[in-house]
């Protein structure tokens, strides 16, 4: 890589972990990101093909490039059924589907998997922004979803992750993210890949339904007692996991 493509993939790097990046995680024209960084757009089109590779970045035709990983292709499906129940039912499905996907991944996931999420996990402590933040933890729980190999749970897992965009998700995400509670989710994150990489499934379930368990007493202790982490037996409007 030529020492201009160099400079573009570190300028890159520094962009995607910024708060600059909107809400939807898409990245400024071609045009517009070479006259922004003061790069060219050979430079540019060679760091973006590495980032690409590593699952930084993703381009969707006549769109645009994106920051994190593609949407799986039931998406319209998911968000007409995630708008029309409560978050509460979306916590519930999260807690029984991704232990399951973690387990599977830890049986399926490559070396070069394992690499990949800890890069995404890296850009999750490295994004002041907490909307940039919640987008490359979105993309960690979708690699994991992918890596497990399934197609109906992988959809399934599709249906609740369209969370992430309604409103009422942002603002108790915003509520409960606080620097200790990244600490936290950054370890159980570790331990979560640790396991996937030992290839041990009871570890990976283990740790992902302790990671949600966690989150989901993060998000309901404000209105809660103190330490409490129980999921409320059905909220009215929006209440969710990470």
């Amino acid at each position: 890589m030529s020492a201009d493509a160099q400079k573009a993939l570190s300028q890159l790097r520094r962009l995607i972990t910024s708060n600059e990046i909107g809400a939807d995680g898409q990245l400024p024209t071609e045009r517009a990101l070479a006259e922004q960084l003061g790069i060219g757009r050979r430079a540019l089109r060679a760091a973006m093909e590495v980032l690409e590779e590593e699952g930084l970045v993703w381009r969707r035709q006549g769109k645009g490039t994106f920051i994190g990983l593609p949407p799986d292709p039931h998406g319209q499906i998911a968000a007409d059924i995630v708008s029309a129940v409560d978050a509460a039912a979306i916590m519930e499905a999260r807690i029984c589907i991704e232990p399951a996907l973690a387990e599977l991944a830890a049986a399926r996931a490559t070396g070069e998997d394992v690499t990949q999420m800890r890069r995404l996990v890296e850009h999750i402590g490295l994004t002041p922004s907490s909307e940039t933040a919640e987008l490359w933890d979105g993309a960690l729980h979708r690699m994991i979803a992918r890596v497990a190999g399934n197609a109906i749970l992988l959809t399934a897992f599709q249906l609740v992750d369209e969370v992430r965009i309604r409103e009422d998700w942002q603002a108790l995400r915003d509520r409960a993210r606080s620097p200790e509670s990244m600490a936290l989710s950054n370890a159980e994150h570790g331990a979560l890949i640790d396991a996937i990489e030992a290839g041990d499934g009871a570890a990976a379930r283990a740790a992902m339904a302790a990671h949600l368990r966690r989150l989901a007493g993060a998000i309901y202790a404000p209105a809660s007692a103190p330490g409490t982490a129980a999921l409320p037996a059905r909220a009215s409007t929006a209440e969710a996991v990470e």
